[in-house]
């Protein structure tokens, strides 16, 4: 089970930690990710991190939003926060990782195949 935490709604430029708490089974995947959906878009991931800590970040979030994992969770610092950051968001497990070389990484455009209920991120101007 992956179960979010840690929404709410904040003033542009403020902070929120989202938390997601992964059974042992959803922890040992090598693979985990944030995504969000706003209303009448479609999902897009936000991050995304593999076991060894390699992460991925999608451009609009770059610099401002962070993804760690640790003790059965998966976190996403996000700073900085945004009007087009509200959404809901999900934590996801079981993409699939790619490896050029020793360079491994997961990209959240794979498909995920395990999904929490989500939370929701409320940013107002």
């Amino acid at each position: 089970q992956l179960a979010e935490s840690g929404g709410g709604s904040v003033q542009a430029g403020g902070s929120l930690k989202l938390s997601c708490a992964a059974s042992r089974y959803m922890y040992s995947m090598v693979c985990m990710g944030w995504f969000r959906q706003a209303p009448g878009k479609e999902r897009e991931g936000v991050a995304s991190i593999n076991q060894a800590g390699t992460a991925m970040y999608t451009e609009s979030v770059e610099g401002r939003f962070t993804i760690s994992r640790d003790n059965a969770n998966l976190y996403l610092q996000m700073d900085n926060l945004k009007p087009e950051d509200t959404a809901m968001y999900y934590c996801a497990a079981g993409g699939r990782q790619h490896c050029t070389g020793t360079y491994c990484y997961c990209p959240a455009s794979d498909p995920f195949n395990y999904w929490g209920q989500g939370t929701q991120v409320t940013v107002s101007s």
